[in-house]
């Protein structure tokens, strides 16, 4: 099975967990599975987060999702708990298809990192 086919299963495979889950069955887009990811890093799932928190959630997302490619590590957890993260390399310029590309291959490896899909 070609990369390309196999990423679009299981991204439509983990669209249609997280979905059920989280927003009873209607589609999930990529930034409120962003979103989502940043919540979990940062452990406070029950908590209800400010505009600009919101933004800084998925920064810490993007950072995350992008850490194994060797664009970002992690540096430190700040008082109040939330994570920080270093540049390691510039992201390349990429054209909004192949953003989408990147970010769902990266969304995808981290859920079969926690185990939610194979």
């Amino acid at each position: 099975m070609s990369r390309d086919i196999l990423l679009k299963e299981r991204w439509e495979q983990l669209v249609n967990i997280l979905s059920n889950q989280f927003s009873q069955g209607e589609d999930l887009d990529l930034d409120a599975i962003i979103y989502l990811i940043g919540v979990q890093e940062l452990g406070k799932v029950h908590n209800t987060f400010e505009k600009d928190e919101k933004l800084n959630l998925m920064h810490i997302a993007i950072c995350r999702l992008l850490e194994p490619y060797g664009f970002y590590e992690f540096e430190f957890f700040d008082e109040e708990g939330w994570p920080h993260y270093k540049v390691k390399e510039e992201l390349p310029a990429l054209k909004a298809g192949e953003q989408s590309v990147l970010m769902k291959e990266a969304i995808v490896n981290y859920f079969i990192e926690k185990e939610l899909i194979d």
